[in-house]
């Protein structure tokens, strides 16, 4: 296992006064493991849990060639492309009740969608287009021979792996694990974190407000985020600026959870107490990220009772906690649950609004996206301070102003992050 200035010392460029946000990202990807430890669980519990291991189909699925539409199963090479065909029928065949006799020349297979296709046939003509008399059915020209047709393991085949490892369960997994015979899936084990709020000014909500003392809104976030990645979370309360009870609280936190998220104490003035706490618990990285908000950042791993957890002290203000727990510590999470998909697909969308930014930072911006005149378009949600908790409430996106981007006029096109599914 690495220790943090290994990983630090292969990061080109690296200054913990000005890091770019791709390179923080570089140092804690490179430094953070996945968890160890598998369960097994009936399919239906295992829906939002990360698979272990690859589900292999057991069986063909279909099990058997069988018609896509409702019809006529015939023999393609009784067709003529150029002219109608008139066949007789001698049977119907229905899902779940095959017909057990052999088509012959001439012949043809009322079906119904889903049904074995009978021995000797190969194609499905639509019942929209036959012309039926009796036994007799006539068909138009320009039929193919397969169509209408679905092929024994055209959706899985036997012995294929189905799901593979690191995949999120999602509900149409479910249903091709069951759709394969499976009750069982082996999912990774489910990720623990601990969070708590630092700082004297902070009041927990029911009680009453004195003069400088401001409600806790940071632990609700951090809870309602951490809870929509799926992990087993342990709130950890506020812990007030004394040394004892904050290296008691690390000390806590490090000895049950697989992570430990802290809102506050990481500030400039606030960071020298912390740093020196930290060399006695273990190894941490203190940064100032080039980035807004969310500019101080601490990140590493701490060690209590023979057992460590990675740390991440994220600022103080409501927004900055939200924007670096998103671009930061949600992809580390996501990693260490051992998921394969972790980043955030970006759009383009036009700005109807001017954005003043200088280049040298990334800078996430709150914005509302709609789609006008079939053109996706942005505009923010007013003021975007980093303690304006309901500029992320009335957002739906964040606007990506990238490191070297300078500023944005109304009508460029800017990239935008989707909220949806996200916060």
């Amino acid at each position: 296992m690495r220790t943090l200035q290994e990983v630090i010392s292969c990061t080109s460029d690296y200054d913990p006064h000005a890091l770019p946000v791709a390179k923080a990202n570089e140092v804690i990807r490179s430094f953070v493991k996945p968890v160890s430890g598998i369960e097994k669980l009936p399919v239906r519990a295992a829906l939002g849990r990360v698979l272990a291991k690859d589900i292999v189909s057991p069986i063909d699925v279909p099990s058997h060639d069988n018609s896509a539409m409702d019809g006529y199963a015939v023999r393609g090479t009784d067709l003529n492309a150029g002219v109608p065909v008139t066949l007789t029928e001698i049977g119907a065949a229905f899902a779940g009740r095959e017909f057990r006799g052999a088509v012959g020349a001439g012949q043809c297979v009322r079906i119904m969608t889903g049904a074995v296709m009978p021995r000797g046939t190969d194609t499905v003509i639509i019942q929209e287009i036959a012309q039926v008399e009796g036994s007799r059915v006539t068909f138009p020209p320009g039929q193919e021979t397969g169509q209408n047709r679905r092929l024994a393991g055209e959706d899985l085949k036997k012995g294929r792996p189905a799901l593979e490892p690191g995949r999120l369960l999602r509900p149409a997994d479910l249903g091709l694990v069951a759709s394969l015979g499976i009750g069982e899936v082996s999912v990774r084990r489910q990720l623990k974190v601990a969070f708590f709020s630092t700082g004297d000014e902070l009041v927990s909500v029911g009680k009453k407000l004195k003069a400088g003392e401001v409600y806790d809104s940071n632990r609700y976030t951090l809870w309602g985020m951490l809870s929509r990645l799926g992990c087993e979370v342990v709130d950890l309360g506020v812990v007030r600026d004394d040394p004892k009870k904050l290296e008691a609280a690390f000390r806590k936190a490090a000895a049950q959870a697989d992570a430990v998220v802290t809102s506050g104490g990481v500030s400039v003035g606030e960071a020298d107490f912390t740093k020196q706490m930290m060399a006695k618990l273990g190894e941490v990285a203190f940064w100032k990220i080039a980035m807004r908000p969310g500019r101080p950042m601490a990140f590493g791993r701490i060690r209590a009772r023979g057992r460590s957890a990675y740390l991440f002290g994220l600022p103080g203000n409501p927004v900055a906690v939200m924007v670096t727990f998103y671009h930061f510590v949600r992809g580390a999470l996501l990693h260490m649950a051992g998921r394969s998909d972790i980043e955030l697909p970006l759009l383009r969308a036009k700005s109807e609004t001017a954005m003043r930014k200088k280049p040298g930072r990334t800078e996430y911006q709150r914005g509302i996206l709609e789609l006008k005149n079939g053109e996706w378009t942005v505009r923010l949600t007013g003021a975007q301070g980093s303690g304006i908790l309901r500029s992320m409430s009335e957002a739906n996106c964040f606007v990506v102003l990238g490191h070297e981007r300078g500023s944005v006029n109304a009508g460029d096109y800017v990239e935008v992050m989707v909220m949806d599914g996200l916060v």
